[in-house]
């Protein structure tokens, strides 16, 4: 990764964007595509399109090439952003199969990229799906929209429900209470084990139907700990279809098929209460379809 390190002298104090050109030796157009690309870090806070003032002795850290490949490159076009709802101070939106919810270093391509150049302004990420996951995705559109939604989430006043394909084993009904942990065996992996002392996670599930080579379910985790209904699928011997990681048998999209149908929560300003749906994604829907079960039209839990 080629990148560039500096620190602003008392005389650059001033706007960043003409300072990263003067350094740089870069046009105009090419310093504000850094910002608007996440590949600007000031004070080592990420500027995700954002241009804020520079101040004497702030150290500003630009990533110049990923990959072999400049962070200034031409890409292929953003794809559009799904909204489903939007306020003044919420923005929910549908995230498609493949796309990250959060920038890479130097990456141009991301949900909340789409998200603040949707909104003009930086959106405020408050939970995050998986890269292959499809579903509803929540913005705060202001900073106290962000705190407000960000501690309902912390708080578990946010009730979740997915749809899954998965393997034919699943039980009918049942709740999993494994806590996580890191599989020193495979790195990116978690594992869901009693004896492994690992955080806290329980998810409830409910096999809607099944067909000879899968199951579908809806499933409810009451926390929120990084591939959780992942690993605690895979520990009933039922791992998404796609979720090669998991041990996942292969899917017809070439991912794990999990989508995030519903959510319920306190809106941040007026903490009147919230439902959203998305509709399921192409994929998952053709399965539904197939084994001729039908999609909950919304939350389908019960207390």
């Amino acid at each position: 990764m080629k990148r560039r390190l500096f620190e602003v002298a008392p005389a650059e104090a001033g706007p960043l964007v003409p300072l990263l050109s003067a350094r740089l030796g870069l046009a105009r157009a090419d310093a504000e595509a850094l910002l608007a690309r996440g590949a600007v870090y000031l004070g080592g806070r990420r500027l995700q399109g954002t241009a804020p003032m520079a101040r004497a002795g702030d150290r500003v850290l630009v990533v110049l090439e990923e990959s072999g490949r400049s962070v200034l490159a031409e890409e292929a076009p953003l794809p559009p952003l799904g909204v489903v709802y939007q306020d003044g101070a919420l923005l929910a939106v549908d995230k498609p199969a493949g796309l990250p919810a959060q920038p890479t270093p130097g990456g141009a391509t991301s949900l909340a990229a789409l998200a603040s150049a949707h909104l003009g302004t930086q959106a405020g990420l408050v939970h995050r799906l998986d890269r292959g996951t499809t579903g509803l995705t929540l913005f705060g559109v202001t900073a106290e929209a962000t705190r407000a939604l960000s501690l309902a989430f912390r708080n578990g006043r946010v009730r979740k429900q997915y749809l899954a394909a998965t393997g034919p084993n699943l039980p009918a009904h049942g709740t999993i209470s494994l806590p996580l942990s890191r599989d020193p065996s495979r790195p990116g992996r978690w594992r869901a084990s009693a004896k492994a002392h690992g955080v806290p996670a329980v998810s409830d599930f409910r096999r809607l139907g099944q067909v000879e080579s899968y199951a579908l379910a809806a499933l409810w985790p009451r926390t929120g700990r990084q591939h959780q209904l992942r690993a605690h699928l895979a520990s009933l011997g039922a791992p998404l279809l796609g979720d090669v990681l998991y041990g996942g048998a292969s899917s017809p999209a070439g991912r794990p098929l999990l989508h995030a149908h519903a959510l319920v929560f306190p809106h941040p300003e007026t903490g009147e209460e919230v439902t959203l749906v998305a509709p399921l994604a192409a994929d998952l829907a053709r399965l539904f379809a197939e084994a001729e079960v039908a999609v909950p039209q919304g939350p389908a839990w019960t207390d």
